[in-house]
């Protein structure tokens, strides 16, 4: 086998380097969507890579700079801290280690997109915005991935509390959204299964979702979204299933306290033993700065390892430890079958995502889905804090089959959904799974959010679900009756208005307000200001009510907030948040946790920007012969360049709530296409 594996990735490269341009079409729709047509899976890959960089090449640079740890020549000290953290998880020894693990099939994709970056960069010498970008190579590109993926599992979040001295030691070892939902056959009226993707992220930047549409000869007939620098589709729909993903918040990541050796700052117990700390000089570039940065890394049995005065802290998580997660998703993207579909979920090698899954032979499946280890179950060890890191009873090294997941294959009820909420909350309660099933030692969420309240509130009574109740579902716009943030503003809502003449007008706004997220509302506005004083002031504290005096507090900073910044108290949601593309800014709809959410920050002259929530929407239909029925938006448009017909030709239908039709039929897109054209200079 040593022998035959080297020879087949060869035979993978050269398959990558026959890549005829020639031979792959990109046709662009009337808005600007790239469909893209080649003989072989890794053509269009290659294809993919070019009509995505002449869209975004900006965001696809910072994707290859992270790959090659060289963000702080682009972002300075910010890209260097990243920088820092590619090197600590060893991002790119794990790529290396495990690089003959990869299918050549998948090997092959990943060169044509490669190759088609580097095409694309060739043919625009202009556009290449960083010096010593390339050469890039396929190894550095999944690198990128495997960093991506370890931010997505919560590194960012965990990190910079140990770094800031924020997480408490273990006394005597010192000498922290999108929606799916999917309707069986049977719920409804048409017979159909209904998939809805309706993915919450940013609108702009590296992690904003593209739209785009690849069909090889090789069986592979997908549309969906794909980040910048993505080689595939992350989610949508291929002649016969599709998928939505969200974002799951089980643990993903466990932070340890090693033991030093008092005698030696370098060495930890484990065991009976002292062992050595790794450690190694991570060489950082900083833009601006003429010399390299040497700062220093160290490595433990657990994981990236971080010296701090508070302790030594080391991590370990799932998401850095397996480089295979973009061909689990390669393998969704050209199932045919739920049977091929969960076989390709079976590899478990993607760290985390909620999967919601629909296909036109009548099944619709969820799971939360992860790389879960198995942990020590012993009530010593508190797997949601911090945890003693000098034996080997909590060092996990075995995973959890994909089998043993909480997940839901064609329940009674007829429907499945989830809004980052809770996995045994995702249908009628009769048919939800028992949470006391499953180990608690995993993390997986227990509670409802007010998304997922709101669903519920809609769809209960309903006996079938018709086109358009689901798309209002989707669209809806409106907090539920029981609010469910983390922290509560009942007293905000019962305080007397009369009690405090000055508030008495914002005060009863807000009591008044029918939760409507909406543009045209007063009540709205009001909340958009006390939110995020609120998230603010309380940040880091445990979930809890408002005292009467800090909602005083909170009415008088939306006061003050409207005088200072409008001068009157009479506004509206849209005449504080705005969606801005460019020069063009629009009143915006939206709260944060509603089903259309809208997530904003300081713009200028106190207007708030929206720059996350609802982003890329697609709605997919699946009768029981023809092509899925597809309609989908994006927030803006395809391109991002200003100057393209492109860059926000989605925006009016966006915010009016309405649709464009898409298609998978070749001589359809062919027929009615904008623009053909081959991806060569």
């Amino acid at each position: 086998m040593k022998y035959i594996l080297p020879f087949l990735f060869l035979i993978a490269s050269k398959v990558s380097a026959q890549v005829d341009p020639s031979q792959i079409t990109i046709a662009r729709d009337k808005f600007g969507v790239p469909h893209i047509f080649a003989p072989t899976d890794a053509a269009c890959a290659y294809g993919l890579a070019w009509a995505h960089a002449e869209d975004d090449f900006d965001d696809i640079q910072l994707v290859i700079l992270s790959g090659k740890g060289r963000l702080g020549t682009a972002l300075g000290k910010k890209g260097a801290e990243a920088d820092y953290v590619f090197n600590l998880l060893r991002c790119r020894e794990v790529v290396e280690e495990q690089w003959e693990t990869l299918s050549p099939d998948f090997v092959a994709l990943i060169n044509g997109y490669v190759a088609g970056i580097k095409a694309f960069a060739d043919a625009h010498p202009g556009a290449v915005k960083y010096k010593k970008i390339f050469p890039f190579n396929e190894k550095e590109y999944l690198a990128a991935v495997v960093f991506s993926l370890s931010v997505f599992s919560g590194v960012d979040q965990v990190l910079p509390l140990i770094l800031d001295e924020k997480i408490a030691p273990i006394p005597g070892f010192n000498p922290q959204g999108s929606n799916a939902f999917a309707v069986h056959p049977s719920r409804t009226t048409t017979g159909e299964a209904f998939l809805v993707v309706n993915a919450h992220q940013p609108q702009e930047g590296p992690t904003a979702f593209y739209e785009a549409h690849v069909q090889s000869g090789e069986g592979w007939n997908m549309l969906g979204g794909v980040f910048p620098g993505g080689c595939l589709i992350f989610h949508g729909t291929n002649e016969n299933l599709g998928w939505a993903h969200t974002v799951n918040y089980m643990d993903k990541i466990d932070v340890y306290q090693l033991q030093i050796n008092p005698q030696n700052r370098n060495q930890y117990r484990f065991d009976d033993n002292w062992v050595n700390l790794e450690e190694r000089k991570a060489k950082l570039k900083v833009k601006g700065v003429p010399v390299t940065i040497g700062k220093k890394i160290y490595w433990s049995k657990y994981g990236a390892t971080v010296k701090t005065k508070k302790g030594v802290f080391a991590l370990r998580l799932p998401a850095n430890m397996d480089i295979k997660a973009l061909e689990e998703w390669y393998r969704m993207n050209k199932a045919k079958n739920f049977t091929e579909f969960y076989k390709a979920v079976s590899m478990s090698s993607l760290p985390m995502f909620n999967i919601m899954y629909a296909d036109r032979y009548d099944t619709i499946f969820y799971t939360s889905n992860g790389k879960i280890p198995y942990r020590n179950p012993d009530p010593r060890f508190n797997w949601k804090g911090l945890l003693p890191g000098n034996t080997s009873a909590t060092l996990w090294t075995r995973f959890k089959p994909a089998d043993s997941l909480p997940q839901y294959t064609n329940p009674g009820s007829g429907f499945l959904f989830n809004t980052n909420h809770s996995p045994f909350l995702a249908t009628d309660s009769a048919y939800n799974l028992d949470r006391r099933r499953f180990d608690n030692n995993d993390g997986f969420e227990t509670y409802q959010n007010n998304r997922s309240q709101r669903v519920y509130e809609m769809i209960h009574g309903l006996d079938k679900i018709d086109y358009e109740t689901i798309k209002k579902i989707k669209f809806d716009q409106q907090l539920p009756q029981q609010l469910q943030y983390i922290y509560r503003i009942d007293s905000m809502l019962s305080l007397p208005a009369s009690a405090y003449p000055e508030l008495t007008d914002i005060i009863t706004r807000l009591q008044q307000w029918d939760r409507k997220a909406v543009t045209g509302s007063k009540g709205a506005a009001v909340f958009l200001i006390v939110y995020y004083y609120v998230e603010k002031k309380l940040k880091g504290q445990l979930p809890r009510k408002l005292t009467r005096q800090e909602s005083v507090e909170a009415y008088q900073y939306a006061y003050r907030y409207m005088l200072d910044n409008f001068g009157t108290t009479d506004l509206t949601l849209g005449d504080i948040q705005k969606l801005v593309r460019g020069n063009d800014v629009r009143p915006a709809w939206g709260l944060p946790d509603v089903l259309t959410a809208a997530y904003s920050s300081p713009y200028k002259n106190g207007l708030r920007k929206v720059n996350s929530g609802d982003a890329y929407i697609c709605f997919i239909r699946y009768p029981k012969n023809g092509l899925p029925i597809i309609e989908s938006i994006n927030t803006f448009g395809a391109s991002s360049h200003p100057g393209s017909p492109h860059y926000n030709d989605q925006e009016t239908m966006f915010q009016a709530q309405q649709l464009k039709h898409m298609t998978l039929d070749k001589e359809e897109i062919l027929r009615d296409a904008e623009r053909i054209y081959h991806p060569v200079k």
